[in-house]
């Protein structure tokens, strides 16, 4: 297998807005664009060839990413022009594709971060002899997942909604966003109109018959869909919890983009990153957050779980927890902001003007 397509944008994107001028699929994860880090896993497995499918700001990725030689990749961009859903993204890019009917071909979502064993996927694709081979992951709670059953040799025997009652939870396997197709497979999804692989694709290759393999891997899976999870995946980045050869800088508690100032007594933990041009002062705790370029947390200001825009400004003393602050907003001193809040881009937010907790 030396090709993959990258479904980003649109249903392949999930990421809510993140209150920050930067398009969402370029915000830093790390260091890099978070895509960097798939581009670079699917690389080092192997993969040479790669196919953007694009609908959501389309236009970010070809002026950052180029033909991806940087990458050590061949990189081809396809813009939807309707929205496709994943199968008909998938099938949207076929023509861009070299392999053979028989082929493998790697897919896999833009807004999930994995350690999957890529190569294992692709090899269990092939000594199974399936037509499409699936990822999946066990997780505490499937409630919010359709459920994917196999059977004693791992085929796929069912695709299921999101359970509603505790009888309806047969497995606590899902989709974990990473498949292996047959090229002839592609080919077959319909041209031209909205497909989802999960409720039309799969449920059908099933019913006619056809060989689903999943591959049970659970090492490390994050879902991307919201601000808190983003931050988070970047600090387990950092932490090498989740690996790639991407990471600007040795794993550990803290990453620190050159032309960054760091007050020699603050003090930086949980995998935060602190971007070129930030400056945090003296006394200032932050702690799996990510803090964007040029930012500024002033002395004595405590950050936990926490994204901070580009160019924003966070007042002495301030506390922040688990929340999102858009790029060029000034809080002031004394705040206190918890439990998900979201500022605006360029908003400004008086000294001591919003706390949780007492004064006492």
């Amino acid at each position: 297998m030396t090709e993959a397509i990258l479904l980003v944008g649109g249903k392949g994107t999930r990421l809510r807005p993140l209150t920050v001028h930067t398009p969402k699929p370029m915000v830093p994860a790390a260091g890099v664009p978070f895509l960097t880090h798939q581009l670079a896993r699917a690389r080092a497995a192997g993969v040479e060839h790669v196919v953007l499918a694009t609908s959501y700001l389309a236009e970010v990725f070809e002026p950052y990413f180029g033909d991806g030689s940087a990458l050590g990749l061949h990189l081809e961009y396809v813009t939807e022009v309707e929205p496709l859903g994943t199968g008909g993204a998938i099938r949207n890019v076929a023509s861009r594709l070299h392999s053979a009917p028989g082929d493998p071909v790697l897919i896999f979502n833009g807004d999930i971060l994995t350690g999957l064993d890529i190569r294992a996927l692709v090899d269990t694709h092939r000594t199974s002899g399936a037509d499409v081979s699936l990822h999946l992951t066990r997780v505490e709670d499937p409630r919010a997942f359709g459920l994917v059953p196999t059977d004693d040799t791992g085929r796929v025997t069912a695709f299921l909604e999101k359970p509603q009652t505790p009888e309806e939870i047969v497995t606590d396997q899902i989709n974990a966003g990473a498949y292996v197709f047959n090229r002839s497979v592609i080919d077959a999804i319909p041209t031209g109109r909205p497909v989802s692989v999960e409720r039309e694709t799969f449920p059908g290759l099933l019913a006619d018959g056809a060989h689903l393999q999943g591959m049970v891997d659970s090492t490390y899976w994050l879902d991307l869909g919201t601000p808190q999870a983003f931050v988070r995946g970047s600090a387990d980045l950092v932490m090498g919890r989740a690996p790639s050869p991407a990471v600007p800088g040795r794993c550990g508690d803290r990453l620190v983009l050159d032309g960054a100032e760091v007050a020699p007594d603050a003090k930086l933990t949980g995998g935060t990153v602190v971007g070129s041009a930030a400056r945090v002062g003296a006394g200032a705790r932050v702690d799996g957050s990510t803090v964007l370029d040029g930012a500024v947390i002033e002395p004595g200001a405590q950050v936990r779980d926490s994204l901070i825009g580009a160019g924003a400004r966070i007042g002495a003393n301030t506390v922040l927890d688990g929340a999102v602050i858009g790029d060029g907003a000034v809080i002031g001193p004394d705040n206190e902001l918890r439990d998900g809040i979201r500022i605006w881009c360029d908003a400004h937010l008086p000294a001591a003007s919003v706390r949780f907790s007492s004064d006492q």
